[in-house]
C-alpha cells in the first residue's frame, strides 16, 4: 500500500496529476477539488497522501492499480468515508467530490438532499443513502483543517478535538435535535466557550443557552 507520494508536479489534468520521481512519473487520481488547489503548483516538489485501489471486477481481463492523492489526511479520511455508502467505490467518489470536503460535510449534517443531488453522479436516491448512511460520522469534517469549525460561523476548536466534537454532535442527536440544529448550537457553544473538554459540560452548554 502506497500511503504517500513526494516528488515533482509536472502535469494537472482533469482527473489526475502526474509526479516525477527521478526517472519515474507516477499517475495519481484526483477529484476536483484537489485540482483546483494543485494548477498552480505545477513545477514544485509537493507531497500528497494517498490511497490505492485496483480497477477491474470480477472477471476482468486484467487488474490495474490505481494511486488517489489527497493534499491531507484530512480530505483522505473524508473520501474512505464518502466510499463506505452503498453503490459509491473510489470512482464515483472522486467523480462527485468537486467540493471540498467540508462544504460536503455541512451538507450532509443539515440533511440537504438538493445540495448533494447536484454533486456529479449523484442523484436523489443516492443522496438519501448518503445522508443515512453518513449524518452521525461527518461532526469531524465540519471542522476546516486549521483547526476551527467553519470560519462563516467564528467557531474555534481544535482539530484534535474532532472525536469530541462528534461525540457531542451524536448525543445532540439522541436528545432530539435535528441535524442541523445540533450542529448550529454546538458551533455557537464553542465558539462561546471554547475552553469547554468534556461531553457533559459541552451538553449542559448547549440546552443552558438555548
Amino acid at each position: 500500500m502506497i500511503t504517500g507520494i513526494r516528488g515533482k508536479l509536472v502535469r494537472v489534468m482533469e482527473t489526475e496529476a502526474r509526479i516525477l520521481i527521478g526517472g519515474f512519473e507516477y499517475q495519481v487520481l484526483i477529484p476536483e477539488f484537489v485540482r483546483r488547489k494543485l494548477q498552480d503548483l505545477i513545477g514544485t516538489e509537493i507531497s500528497l497522501c494517498t490511497e490505492q485501489y485496483i480497477e477491474g471486477g470480477q472477471g476482468a481481463s486484467h487488474m490495474i492499480p490505481r494511486i488517489i492523492g489527497f493534499i491531507s489526511e484530512h480530505e483522505l479520511s473524508f473520501f474512505s468515508l464518502f466510499c463506505t455508502v452503498n453503490k459509491i467505490g473510489p470512482k464515483k467518489a472522486l467523480k462527485a467530490l468537486t467540493q471540498p470536503p467540508l462544504e460536503v460535510a455541512k451538507a450532509i449534517a443539515r440533511k440537504d438532499n438538493g445540495w448533494l443531488s447536484k454533486l456529479p453522479g449523484i442523484g436523489k436516491q443516492t443522496a438519501e443513502n448518503i445522508i443515512a448512511q453518513l449524518h452521525r460520522s461527518v461532526g469531524p469534517f465540519c471542522i476546516s483543517e486549521g483547526g476551527n469549525m467553519d470560519p462563516a460561523h467564528g467557531v474555534s476548536m481544535q482539530a484534535g478535538n474532532s472525536t469530541l466534537h462528534n461525540d457531542a454532535y451524536n448525543a445532540l442527536l439522541g436528545l432530539g435535535l435535528s441535524s442541523n440544529e445540533a450542529l448550529e448550537r454546538l458551533e455557537k457553544v464553542m465558539a462561546q466557550n471554547p475552553e469547554l473538554k468534556d461531553l457533559p459540560t459541552i451538553i449542559q452548554a448547549v440546552f443552558g443557552r438555548n
